[in-house]
């Protein structure tokens, strides 16, 4: 008999890519969401499309034991959208409020295991002031003291996890994703993130012109390809160790030098213009020793080869407008 497992935020960039990892790897999935995946049909045995923030469409969706639940249903983006202050309200309401549902019907009906993403955005300002040398060790997540409302909802919404896993004995798995990126995501309206975002604007520029790039650019990241995102869920899933583990690539680079990456993969001689814009903390990069501990396993794909995949799809998306 399949494994029956329920995915929120179907139709969002990890949980589409995550619904094909399962379907492949022989579960029956219910796949939920807002909106369909954006760029091809999904493969879940069904897809329900309506809004998790209201109980009453929950209830309709999640109305028996599943054997896993994946929540990835959140009010996100990327810089432009989480740290301007303008979206704060929103991003702590919509995500809480769909977490909040979710886990009540958890415990009315149960469930073998539910996987919570979280973010690294988690993590203290004060911790990643120095772009060279920022702590992101899972357990200096406390004093707390994240940089967004984003960070906030987030680390709520870990608490509240744990606090039915303690409680009421829900079988909880938390990760903490750092920039997870791939094809077949967001790359244009104001939500991407930093690698499609370079990857459309180096792909609609012409030779000998520049980029645009927000800040100084010496603000530093570390980006996990897709595909090593999901094997690290499904590890994590296949584990007995509840978490919060940081799920996320340790190659850290400066966000000038993604732009020269994209650049060089795309054979354009481009030069970059840094701007004024919102650029979130100045360093931050995935500490993977806890993750090696407990999973004895870490992401170790090469930042270039995902990002070659990553520009081939965006430059094609550009080349269709």
């Amino acid at each position: 008999m399949s494994i029956r497992a329920l995915v929120c935020g179907a139709g969002g960039f990890i949980g589409a890519h995550l619904v094909k990892k399962l379907k492949q790897e022989g579960y029956w999935v219910r796949g939920v969401d807002l909106k369909y995946p954006e760029y091809y049909h999904s493969v879940a045995d069904e897809f329900v499309l309506g809004d998790l923030r209201d109980p009453f469409f929950c209830s309709k969706v999640l109305n028996e034991k599943f054997d896993c639940i994946y929540q990835l249903a959140a009010d996100m983006g990327g810089a432009g959208y989480i740290f301007t202050g303008d979206n704060d309200a929103d991003l702590m309401t919509n995500s809480a409020l769909i977490n909040l549902n979710i886990l009540s019907l958890v415990k009315q009906y149960g469930v073998g295991k539910i996987f919570y993403s979280s973010s690294a955005c988690i993590y203290p300002e004060h911790n990643q002031l120095d772009p060279a040398n920022p702590n992101c060790e899972e357990s200096s997540a406390y004093p707390a003291n994240p940089d967004s409302e984003y960070g906030w909802e987030k680390l709520f919404s870990e608490r509240l996890y744990l606090s039915y896993a303690k409680n009421f004995g829900t079988n909880v798995r938390i990760a903490r994703f750092h920039n997870v990126f791939g094809p077949e995501g967001t790359w244009t309206g104001g939500k991407e993130k930093a690698p499609a975002a370079i990857c459309r604007k180096v792909a609609q520029a012409s030779s000998g012109s520049s980029v645009e790039i927000w800040g100084d650019g010496l603000q530093t990241r570390s980006f996990l390809y897709i595909d090593e995102c999901l094997e690290g869920v499904q590890r994590l899933m296949d584990n007995d160790f509840t978490g919060p583990v940081n799920i996320g690539s340790d190659e850290m680079v400066s966000i000038n030098e993604l732009a020269e990456l994209v650049i060089s993969i795309s054979g354009k001689q481009l030069s970059l213009n840094n701007i004024p814009g919102p650029m979130g903390v100045r360093g931050r990069n995935s500490d993977n020793r806890l993750i090696k501990e407990k999973l004895k396993w870490a992401p170790s794909s090469m930042l270039a080869v995902g990002m070659e995949q990553t520009y081939k799809w965006v430059e094609a998306q550009v080349q269709k407008k």
